[in-house]
Formats: structure tokens, C-alpha cells, sequence
């Protein structure tokens, strides 16, 4: 069992028209739209021809392609493993669009890939390292439809009007929801040439934007793919929809990284189900969310973009580079809100430490061993201390009555011996 980083050497010798695209390969691909493609691929306005990858690999600005630090390293990796393949070698890649946009609180980011074989694939990018991005997850709580999944619809409509073959689209994260959400929304003729949807850990939707979007059209080639422990793919997901779960070399939240989903041949190891633990966290989530109205989910919306905006970090990297300092600043920032807000704040920083990176969540075990050593350490000198006092004042009172008229100097000199 490897990752997708392993599955170059087992399949990458294959075209795609030898072994036609799969779960493994949609996840390749949606994890190859999270480089930054900015000046390089063409967007559709452009209507230029798509580039290959080879054309990146000699580009001047090559090395901006991995300035996503959460992924550099794995993302390099990735790019030298599918430009040395058979399989990815030949890819092409057209239609790239890049939107970040604070007032609208928006983050979003396609591509369109065109394979060996003919085969064509719509991706969307998940969420970034902004916290504009990060924020945009949780407004997919309203029960209105957020700017980047309009945006999506949008996209889509665009993307697919230049081209006639039928294709896949998908993506990971927030792509794989707007991927979903983009094709139960976009105009019935590009909806018909839709071969596959896939959301690899991608949240879900209130019921009412499931409904005004028709998603039961679109339903039985939707692939929903979640890791053994899911939170961000099930957020707004009931447990009774279908999905498919995989094994993870990694533990808790640190799943939703792509790079840590098990492979074996040309599929993912799957499992029965999420872990029960998990399971309830993310039942008693959604229950909170959904037990809400427009107004309580923007305050709190608003209000944790606030405590984690008080840190002054513009990107999460930058937010756990130096946590230390801006948990400060959080918890400030907290102080003051009711006892149930507060608590489900702390739950979703404390994730956010853990999605940003191992280091972090060593920092924070760390950081959290030395407090409590210290507390200990304090508490000991605490009752010392409090034995001390106690000792000392027994110790005053006997004087005190040692001293009482009446009693001779011999007496309370045997008194005193008496009592040592």
C-alpha cells in the first residue's frame, strides 16, 4: 500500500487508453489544481491553445507553481512524478481562472485538464492557505448559495461550452462542493455530457440547496470519497448519504490531506465506515448548525473569522507559524462570548492547528505537556507553601498561649519541650 505519490510506479507506465481514468486518478488531478498556475495556463477569455505540462516544467516562473507551503514539498513531488510517467506526461491543461476576493469573501480557483485518451476533466481547486478561503467553508452554511459556488455554476457553463466530448469533473475539499454544486446547477445540455462527479472530502449542503439544485438529477454519478476520519466531508453530510470511505496513514483531522490516503493498485483501500467517535462529533456539528437560523450561523460565522482575524494573519500558514502569539490573541478575542459558542470556537481552531500541519499539532502537544508540567510544578509549591502557612500559624498560636499570664517560664518551657 502506497499514496497517490506511489501510484506513479505502479501505473504510471499505463495511458489512459490502455486503463481509462479512476477514483485514484481524479484524485491526482484534483490535487494537481492546487498549484498556482497564475501567467501560465491560459484562461478562457484568452482562447489560446491548452499547454502541457512539460511547458510548466521549462517555464521561468516554474518554482511559483509550489508556493502553497502546506503542500511544497508533496506537491513537488507530485508535479516530478506525473511529468516522468507515461501516464501524465502528455497532460494538457486550458480555461485556469484564480479569484480571490476579500469583500465577497470568496476564494476560487479551476482548471480544465485534457488527457491522452480524449478524456477531458473539470477541477476545482479546494480551499487555499488564505483564511478567506478557509472562511468561505463555513459560509456554506447559509442557506443561500455562497459567490464561489456561483461562481462554479459559472465556470462550468463557460469551460464546457468550449468543447464537445463528454467528461468527469470533481475536486478535493470545497472543489469536490463545488464541483457537485456546479454540475446540479449548470444548463441542462452540459449537465447531460457529465460522465462522473467526484468529491474527494468535500462538504455537503443544506437540505434547501440540495433541493433548489435538483440533486437528485445528477445523484447516481456523484462519487463522494471521505477518509476514515472525516469532519470537513461531512460537514452538512448525513450519514445516510452514500460515500465511500478510505484508509488514511495518518490519524484525526490530518486526513484531509490527499497525500495521506492509502492506495493500493488502481484504488484506495477502503474501510466499512467513519470512525464511531467521529462519527458523533460530526452528527452533534451539523445538528448545532442545522438547529440555527440565517441570522445565529452568520454572527457566528462572522464572529470566528473575527477571533482568528484578531491574530492579524492573513494566511493559516501564518496563523500556526507563529501560534504561539496569535493563540494569544484568540483567546482575547474570545473572552466575552456565551459558554456554547465559545466552546465549539475552540474545537474548530484547535482543528484548524491540526489541518495546517503535523509540526503545529506537535507544537501545541508540546506546548500543552509543558503547561501542564508547569501547573503541576506550581500546584506542588502551592500546598507547600499552604503547609507552611498552616505550620507557621499552629506554630504562633502555641506561642500565643505559651505566653498567657499565670503560667511560670518553667512551665512553658516544659509545655514547648513537651510539644516537640
Amino acid at each position: 500500500m502506497g499514496t497517490i505519490l506511489d501510484y506513479f510506479k505502479e501505473y504510471g507506465d499505463y495511458t489512459f487508453s490502455e486503463k481509462p481514468l479512476n477514483e485514484v486518478d481524479s484524485l491526482v488531478l484534483c490535487q494537481f489544481s492546487y498549484l498556482k498556475f497564475d501567467g501560465m495556463v491560459p484562461s478562457a477569455e484568452e482562447k489560446k491553445e491548452p499547454v502541457s505540462i512539460g511547458y510548466l516544467d521549462g517555464h521561468q516562473d516554474r518554482e511559483k507553481l509550489f508556493a502553497d507551503e502546506r503542500y511544497r514539498e508533496n506537491n513537488t513531488a507530485l508535479f516530478q512524478g506525473m511529468l516522468g510517467s507515461i501516464r501524465f506526461s502528455t497532460l494538457r491543461m486550458n480555461y485556469y481562472v484564480n479569484r480571490i476576493e476579500t469583500e465577497k469573501e470568496t476564494q476560487f480557483s479551476a482548471v480544465t485538464f485534457f488527457l491522452e485518451d480524449g478524456s477531458i476533466y473539470v477541477a476545482y481547486r479546494g480551499t487555499d492557505e488564505t483564511i478567506i478561503g478557509w472562511k468561505e467553508d463555513f459560509n456554506l452554511a447559509f442557506s443561500e448559495p455562497v459567490a464561489g459556488q456561483l461562481m462554479s455554476v459559472e465556470y462550468l457553463d463557460k469551460a464546457a461550452a468550449l468543447f464537445q466530448q463528454p467528461f468527469y469533473i470533481g475536486g478535493h475539499s470545497k472543489g469536490g462542493n463545488f464541483a457537485v454544486f456546479a454540475a446540479m446547477n449548470c444548463k441542462k445540455e452540459i449537465q447531460d455530457k457529465i460522465i462522473k462527479i467526484y468529491s474527494h472530502d468535500g462538504p455537503g449542503f443544506r437540505p434547501e440547496i440540495r433541493e433548489q439544485g435538483h440533486y437528485e438529477r445528477i445523484a447516481g454519478r456523484v462519487m463522494k470519497i471521505i477518509p476514515h476520519s472525516s469532519l470537513v466531508g461531512m460537514l452538512l453530510e448525513s450519514h445516510a448519504a452514500g460515500y465511500v470511505v478510505v484508509e488514511s496513514k495518518s490519524f484525526g483531522l490530518l486526513q484531509h490531506d490527499p497525500y495521506t490516503w492509502l492506495v493500493k493498485e488502481d484504488e484506495f483501500v477502503k474501510v466499512k465506515d467513519i470512525y464511531k467517535r467521529r462519527k458523533f462529533m460530526d452528527d452533534t456539528l451539523n445538528e448545532w448548525i442545522l438547529s440555527m437560523d440565517e441570522e445565529h450561523i452568520r454572527s457566528f460565522v462572522d464572529t470566528l473569522y473575527e477571533v482568528v482575524s484578531a491574530s492579524k494573519a492573513v494566511t493559516l500558514i501564518d496563523f500556526t507559524s507563529d501560534w504561539k502569539k496569535n493563540m494569544t490573541a484568540v483567546v482575547t478575542a474570545l473572552k466575552g462570548l456565551d459558554g456554547e459558542t465559545a466552546s465549539m470556537m475552540k474545537k474548530i481552531i484547535a482543528s484548524l492547528f491540526e489541518l495546517t500541519g503535523e509540526r503545529a499539532k506537535e507544537e501545541i502537544k508540546e506546548e500543552l505537556q509543558e503547561r501542564a508540567e508547569e501547573g503541576r510544578v506550581k500546584l506542588e509549591a502551592g500546598r507547600q507553601r499552604m503547609e507552611e502557612n498552616r505550620l507557621r500559624k499552629e506554630e504562633k498560636k502555641r506561642r500565643k498561649e505559651g505566653n498567657r499570664p499565670g503560667k511560670g517560664k518553667a512551665q512553658r518551657q516544659g509545655e514547648h519541650k513537651e510539644r516537640k
